[in-house]
């Protein structure tokens, strides 16, 4: 019987630090210089949703008799690591450090601008 170091769960939740609603740049890929919202997380695939970005074609068939086909737009998720959270208000893109306040709760903030983000 082999030994393996993994762990026997290979779906594990990855911690991010991008959540829905956060602004972000894309720093790598097709669409470098972007900037956009936050649709839709994946925590198990480490992935994100970005309004505007990473747009892919799909061709709908009719499903009901009288109606016709149509092309639909629609964004494909981009890997996290390819995303930064973008200052609005400096317009610039940073990486999060996560601050542990006095009273105990956690809070990101920027570390370029030291702006805190929720």
């Amino acid at each position: 019987m082999p030994t393996t170091t993994q762990s026997t769960n290979p779906a594990q939740r990855i911690k991010m630090r991008i959540r829905k609603g956060d602004t972000v740049q894309v720093i790598n890929g097709k669409d470098k210089g972007k900037t956009g919202e936050v649709l839709r997380t994946f925590p198990y695939e480490n992935r994100v949703t970005v309004q505007g970005i990473n747009l892919r074609t799909r061709h709908v068939k009719p499903t009901q008799e009288g109606e016709t086909g149509r092309i639909v737009t629609e964004e494909a998720s981009v890997h996290a690591s390819n995303v930064m959270i973008y200052s609005t208000e400096k317009k610039v893109a940073s990486r999060v450090e996560l601050v542990v306040s006095k009273d105990g709760t956690k809070k990101r903030r920027l570390k370029k601008t030291g702006e805190m983000i929720d």
